[in-house]
């Protein structure tokens, strides 16, 4: 359930879609774009990461290995307080391997805090809680 008004709602949703389609499409300024200067990032392999630069250069590498991917990502549940918001996204994201054209695709839960930067909501923490995975 959503807390807070409709326009903030939307916003947070728009930055959990623009995220989506910026990885797939490979737009790494869009993508760059969704995240505070000084995000944290927890859930992608055992690395705990700290700071944009470091986000997107570990995106990058990890997107090398895949010929494409596409990110499906549920509504998002939200708690606004202020400046700052909860929110959780289901995800199913499938990945064609460039090596061998097999799919990986992983079944999980973003849950981002989110804050404001001027008219602008950014991702502040993204932790990617996984649930399975499959390779065929």
């Amino acid at each position: 359930m959503a807390t807070g008004n409709a326009d903030d709602y939307i916003a947070l949703q728009g930055v959990m879609t623009t995220y989506a389609a910026a990885v797939d499409e490979r737009d790494r300024e869009r993508y760059a774009a969704c995240f505070a200067t000084d995000v944290e990032v927890i859930g992608f392999g055992d690395t705990h990461i700290r700071g944009i630069d470091n986000w997107l250069d570990y995106v990058w590498a990890a997107l090398e290995r895949y010929s494409a991917t596409q990110h499906l990502l549920g509504p998002i549940l939200a708690t606004l307080e202020g400046d700052t918001a909860r929110t959780r996204s289901d995800v199913q994201a499938m990945h064609i391997l460039a090596d061998s054209g097999a799919r990986f695709t992983l079944w999980a839960t973003y849950v981002t805090d989110m804050r404001r930067e001027g008219d602008t909501w950014r991702i502040a923490r993204h932790e990617l809680v996984v649930h399975a995975s499959e390779t065929v």
